[in-house]
């Protein structure tokens, strides 16, 4: 983990997370939500959209963190397939949800929406929360697969 945050590395860390946070702000329209919670602020429930975008950050936090150990483990010439695939269904996953699920489309339904299908994510019991917290799962256990063939 110590290799990740050293000096050729970290500039690549920083670059991949926000990277990923400006696509994800992108591909999610979340820019043009932000001026309607300024003026819907009293209707905000405030608890799930800070839920959301924390879990977002972590997202992206793991994704630049398992995108440079794969990068490191391809390096040294070791097996990391699993990894790499976990770390690719999170990554897909991350920007399915966007940054707030609820607030906004996101890629998944957005993809959809091509073949006439209609699909919210705030039609599903926890507003799609539960979509961050399986994806934030897999990146973890991703991240747990490239520390033990450290």
């Amino acid at each position: 983990m110590k290799r990740v945050f050293q000096k050729p590395y970290r500039i690549w860390f920083f670059c991949i997370f926000f990277l990923y946070l400006l696509l994800n702000v992108l591909f999610s329209g979340f820019y043009n939500t932000i001026p309607l919670i300024i003026t819907y602020a009293a209707t905000v429930d405030w608890f799930s959209l800070t839920l959301s975008i924390l879990f977002a950050l972590a997202i992206g936090f793991f994704i630049a963190v398992n995108s440079i150990l794969l990068f490191i483990r391809y390096k040294q010439r070791k097996s990391c397939s699993k990894a790499g695939t976990l770390t690719g269904v999170g990554t897909v996953g991350g920007f399915i949800t966007g940054v707030c699920p609820l607030c906004i489309t996101g890629l998944f339904p957005l993809l959809f929406s091509f073949f006439g299908i209609s699909l919210s994510l705030g039609s599903l019991p926890f507003k799609g929360i539960e979509i961050q917290i399986l994806t934030l799962l897999v990146l973890i256990s991703s991240f747990s697969l490239l520390m033990r063939k450290a």
